[in-house]
């Protein structure tokens, strides 16, 4: 079996990958464009003016500086939004209504705010306090902040955005399936943790994850996976989830952010000073976010090399851990990559460099030839589960 589209949806596909791929990098320099703009037409410093003109106090000068630094970049960034929206309504990866998406994007801005507020206040007391080492004590008080948005976020913000129901509601045959599975992973994760997300009201593509961390843990199916996805295909996509974890590719990548965060802090407490005469006024946080865009659109390759390895790695897992579960679970993973690929509209040869500069996930191409030839098992030496 090799990865294909018919005729008509292989014309779409080339279609859609080549609308995105210039939407990605025009986005990117969009972006950029923005906050060089902002910076040098002088904004943030009368946004600065203002803020200060309201209170002498500084979370008050947060409350006005921040929301208008942040709701005047995504406003002017919006025409970028929409035509991704446009996009995927066009090419049918999305039915959500504007209205609705419109909303969404509302709650976004709102989620940002309520969070942007207070980290920046807390930034720039740690800098007025401490103007020579305020990047280390800034990460090191970012820490916490990172592992409490995980652990609250599949309880408290994805709820904001989709419909949650517990997955035995309408499917208890599968939640026996599936806890065989966490079983055999060693995870705990018992039935009162296993949701369905409402995804059609907004979605075609399919997905199932992993979420949270020790009370917040959940197993999370889209009920888009569950349409069009057989129940042994369903298993093998969680099968992949689940490799994430018990791989602990969650953990590493937080670890790699955090040191990423770190060397971004003290590379911008270099860059800053020396565009900034005084680093802990308000101005300075637009520059410093322009060296954050600039830096994530040069790094982009390198982190996303780094996520096609966790998922070659979660797909090895996901083979190994179904294998003697399903009839054929080699060709039970080709096709649900197929369903994936026909659905999402991948293109079956897509161009090397974007692959190398844009993918998350190794190839549908790719994914389905190894899937077929990964058999570890005559030579007795599974790498994951044995």
């Amino acid at each position: 079996m090799q990865y294909s589209l018919p005729p008509d949806k292989l014309q779409r596909a080339i279609e859609y990958a080549h609308a995105s791929y210039r939407l990605h990098f025009g986005s990117e320099l969009l972006g950029i464009a923005i906050l060089a703009a902002i910076i040098a037409s002088g904004l943030s410093a009368k946004f600065r003016d203002w803020a200060e003109a309201v209170s002498t106090h500084r979370f008050i000068q947060a409350l006005v500086f921040v929301p208008l630094l942040l709701i005047t970049n995504d406003v002017l960034y919006l025409p970028a939004n929409i035509y991704g929206q446009h996009l995927e309504l066009k090419f049918d990866q999305s039915i959500q209504t504007w209205p609705s998406w419109l909303w969404d994007w509302t709650k976004a801005e709102l989620i940002a705010l309520v969070c942007a507020v207070p980290l920046a206040f807390l930034l720039y007391a740690v800098i007025r306090r401490s103007p020579r080492r305020w990047w280390l004590y800034f990460w090191l008080a970012t820490l916490p902040i990172i592992v409490a948005v995980m652990y609250l976020e599949p309880m408290v913000i994805e709820p904001m955005f989709y419909h949650f129901q517990p997955l035995s509601d309408q499917h208890p045959a599968l939640v026996n399936q599936l806890e065989g599975l966490v079983a055999r992973a060693g995870l705990s994760i018992p039935p009162s943790r296993m949701f369905e997300m409402k995804a059609s009201e907004k979605l075609n593509s399919l997905n199932a994850y992993v979420s949270g961390f020790g009370g917040s843990k959940r197993l999370v199916v889209w009920d888009t996976t569950l349409q069009k996805l057989t129940t042994p295909e369903t298993l093998f996509v969680f099968g992949h989830e689940m490799g994430h974890y018990v791989l602990n590719h969650i953990r590493n990548s937080l670890l790699l952010l955090a040191l990423a965060l770190l060397a971004l802090l003290w590379a911008g407490s270099h860059v800053v000073g020396r565009l900034v005469p005084d680093v802990s006024d308000w101005t300075s946080l637009p520059v410093l976010l322009l060296m954050v865009a600039i830096v994530s659109a040069i790094s982009e390759p390198v982190v996303n090399t780094y996520s096609r390895w966790q998922e070659h790695q979660a797909d090895i897992y996901g083979l190994e851990v179904t294998h003697g579960v399903l009839p054929d679970s080699a060709m039970v993973a080709a096709h649900s990559f197929q369903v994936m690929g026909e659905i999402g509209l991948d293109e079956p040869n897509p161009n090397r460099f974007i692959e190398f500069w844009l993918f998350t996930h190794p190839s549908i191409s790719r994914r389905v030839a190894f899937a077929q030839s990964y058999n570890p098992w005559p030579s007795g030496n599974p790498k994951y589960v044995k």
